[in-house]
């Protein structure tokens, strides 16, 4: 007999929370972060198929938040007025009540791409998105599948 999942299990981003270097951010809507594997083909004499080579990696990532405040506009002004690199902490929080635990990951290094300063619409709730890099990242808490 083939398993099947319990759909109650599936994670709802609805309990999402994320942490900047220790602060709540309450406005987020969504964040988004991955790792993007850099690879090189290797041809090798007698496979027609090509390998790959890891080669390297990057982190990328994004905030989705509602406008309710000019937090990350703080950050870039103070960056561009000391001309110094402004790296911070990310914390993800992603548990569900339904869920088999939470699931927190913490990236490293982390700096802004850039920053809307302002893009807004008579009617519509007010969102920014805060793309960035990060250089590390650790699972602190991981979901086991019971």
């Amino acid at each position: 007999m083939k398993a099947k999942i319990d759909p109650s299990r599936i994670i709802s981003g609805t309990f999402g929370e994320c942490w900047l270097d220790g602060r709540q951010l309450t406005s987020v809507k969504g964040l988004e972060a991955k790792v993007e594997l850099e690879k090189e083909e290797i041809k090798v004499c007698g496979q027609l198929m090509v390998g790959q080579k890891l080669i390297g990696a990057s982190g990328k990532g994004s905030i989705t938040l509602f406008k309710v405040s000019s937090l990350f506009g703080e950050y870039v002004e103070s960056m561009l007025n000391e001309g110094k690199a402004f790296k911070f902490t990310i914390i993800s929080k992603l548990q569900d009540p339904d869920s088999y635990g939470a699931e927190r990951v913490a990236l490293y290094g982390c700096m802004l791409d850039d920053l809307t300063l302002a893009d807004w619409e008579a009617g519509k709730p007010g969102e920014i998105e805060v793309p960035f890099t990060f250089e590390g990242f650790k699972y602190l808490d991981k979901i086991t599948e019971k």
